[in-house]
């Protein structure tokens, strides 16, 4: 990357504002997550839905990043329009969540949710794929861009924690649906960014990514490494409550993990090692951390467990983005992330589903299913590893 010394005042100057404004708006969407994640199962039990149909509902986002979420970032690459889609699609999420609200039937959560997850879904790989053409067009780094997102995560979820001992449960959909009105604002800000040149042929060859054994792998393995979070994700907080931990406490838990991911995002510059390589650790991180988490643990290893959260998920993030801005051309970077998101989806989905079946019969043995999905990430890319590394690093410029 070029150093802040080789690029012009007035690019340095675009470049601060629109890393500025980017950092703003995944502080948003991430805030929504923060928000989202640890208390919307919450809501939906405070509102007299079983687990069964909560292990459906929550399933609905995954599904959709394998139905709707490819068509939506191939539309916005092929009209070259990443920024105008982040826009409609915050609007439409924001009204989406002040719908699902006035909703308790299940059968009305779940539609309602599904429309609204196919808006939501699409906002950060679309997000993603923006901030990787202005790393590539700036010579910026993702990770201390990205960390904006996990500390705004932190505070969605402490704030949520808090209004969950102060407030109803059946209230906290409103507290998510106000999270995400306000990324739809923050949204308006964002800055334009050149649309890279590619000929018309080349976009419609954006599907051979999928021909192409490394793109596979990259994909494939952080699907299972990241889909391994699903049960956490569904049935941490509901578990935590059950065992009586406070609103706090579970807001304070979910925190400790996305700081140790923040960290992991500040330092991620200064990482030496080859990107096939933090995944396949960030794998065998899930696998111990799974395998510890599916025991009755008190609350002061619980914590230090929790700190795991920065390598299963701040690492195999780091480590992904960093092989896609080596594998992926820029001007199908969108498509690419489509492709990423719709392959998470599908193992999420199933993750998810079948989560609410293991949970309700074996309570805390799920997670020994999560542990051996991170496995299987840990082999799939240590197979592709040597394949990855004789991939040039040249490919974000679209060479």
């Amino acid at each position: 990357m070029p150093s802040e010394a080789q690029i012009p005042i007035s690019s340095q100057e675009t470049s601060r504002r629109f890393a500025m404004r980017l950092a703003l708006f995944y502080g948003t969407v991430f805030g929504l997550v923060g928000t989202y994640l640890p208390f919307f199962p919450v809501w939906l039990k405070a509102v007299g839905i079983d687990a069964s149909w909560i292990g459906i509902i929550t399933a609905v986002p995954a599904v959709a990043r394998f139905t709707i979420l490819p068509f939506v970032t191939g539309l916005a690459e092929r009209r070259q329009s990443l920024r105008g889609a982040i826009i409609v699609t915050a609007f439409v999420t924001a009204l989406g969540f002040s719908v699902v609200g006035t909703q308790h039937h299940p059968i009305l959560v779940f539609l309602a949710f599904a429309v609204t997850a196919s808006m939501w879904t699409p906002m950060v790989p679309l997000t993603d794929a923006y901030a990787l053409r202005g790393v590539a067009r700036y010579g910026l780094d993702y990770g201390p861009l990205r960390l904006w997102g996990s500390a705004a995560f932190v505070v969605g979820a402490l704030a949520c924690g808090l209004l969950v001992d102060v407030i109803a449960a059946r209230e906290l959909i409103w507290v998510i649906a106000s999270v995400a009105a306000l990324g739809a604002f923050v949204s308006l800000g964002l800055q334009p960014l050149e649309s890279p040149k590619a000929a018309p042929a080349a976009l419609q060859r954006a599907s051979a990514l999928l021909r192409e054994p490394g793109f596979l792998a990259i994909i494939a393995a952080s699907a299972l490494i990241q889909g391994s979070h699903a049960a956490y994700y569904i049935f941490a907080s509901i578990a935590w409550q059950q065992s009586g931990l406070g609103g706090l406490t579970i807001a304070g838990l979910w925190s400790l993990g996305v700081l140790a991911e923040i960290v992991v995002f500040a330092l991620s510059p200064r990482f030496t090692l080859s990107p096939a390589v933090l995944v396949v650790i960030a794998a065998l991180s899930a696998v111990a951390r799974w395998s510890i988490t599916a025991q009755d643990l008190p609350i002061a290893i619980l914590a230090v467990v929790q700190l795991a959260h920065g390598l299963t998920f701040g690492l195999t993030q780091v480590g992904t983005m960093s092989l896609l801005v080596r594998n992926v051309p820029v001007h199908m970077m969108a498509r690419g992330q489509g492709y990423l998101a719709a392959c998470t989806g599908i193992v999420v989905s199933s993750a998810s589903i079948l989560s609410g079946v293991i949970y309700a019969r074996y309570g805390q043995g799920v997670y020994y299913v999560m542990a051996a999905m991170a496995l299987s990430g840990a082999l799939v890319m240590w197979l592709a590893r040597h394949r990855l590394a004789d991939q040039p690093q040249s490919a974000a410029s679209g060479g």
